[in-house]
């Protein structure tokens, strides 16, 4: 049995604020709230593979991983991580469920409000909801759109959710937390808006895994 210290806090984790990144001038938070709402409405669907990297305070590489994610509005969405080992989040809209094949669990939890809120489920969410909760702050870097997002509770699971655009397409998320620990995702092999079957968004527990039900 794995120790699961080792592990993804929870692969719905996702994302970090800049790595000594050179940006242009800033803009302003509404006139950026809306930049992001323009890129983010006519998103109905999102299917990508994923390496995802988490690093420490100082920039070393904690822990890596591969995978692949489908995502379609308004909450669902499936998480797989297959490398190095193997976990999957299934959120169909009313429940997220945390699935570890190798200790035989599934934690199952409710889609409240803190929930949602995490980095992943937050792509899926409705775009009005994420930006009255959320400061949104806008610059360029290169050719690229990034977004910064900052919560306005203390109550979140980051402290900064930066998302990096090539033209119209999500490619990269960034996230810190309140330890200074930093995940940064890349996605490769991208379709937008694509149909995706909704019983991809259905878990079905396996015989004899044991449930945990967790309330915030």
């Amino acid at each position: 049995m794995r120790d699961t210290q080792t592990k993804l806090p929870s692969s719905l984790a996702l994302a970090v604020s800049a790595l000594g990144l050179t940006f242009g001038a800033p803009v302003w938070a509404d006139d950026a709230a809306e930049r992001l709402t323009e890129r983010l409405d006519p998103l109905e669907s999102y299917q990508a593979t994923f390496e995802q990297q988490i690093l420490d305070g100082g920039g070393n590489r904690l822990q890596s991983a591969r995978g692949e994610m489908w995502l379609s509005r308004p909450g669902m969405l499936r998480w797989e991580v297959e490398a190095p080992y193997s976990q999957t989040v299934v959120s169909d809209g009313d429940d997220v469920y945390m699935y570890d094949p190798d200790l035989e669990q599934v934690t199952v939890q409710a889609m409240d409000d803190r929930v949602s809120h995490t980095p992943a489920l937050l792509l899926s969410g409705r775009v009005s909801e994420l930006t009255e909760s959320y400061e949104v702050f806008y610059e360029q870097d290169g050719g690229n759109d990034v977004f910064t997002l900052v919560p306005i509770s203390a109550d979140t699971l980051f402290e900064e959710l930066s998302m990096v655009f090539d033209s119209e397409t999500l490619t990269e998320l960034w996230m810190m937390d309140s330890t200074g620990q930093r995940t940064a995702i890349t996605f490769s092999n991208i379709t937008l808006n694509g149909n995706i079957a909704r019983s991809m968004f259905d878990f079905d527990i396996p015989e004899g895994t044991d449930v945990i039900r967790e309330e915030w």
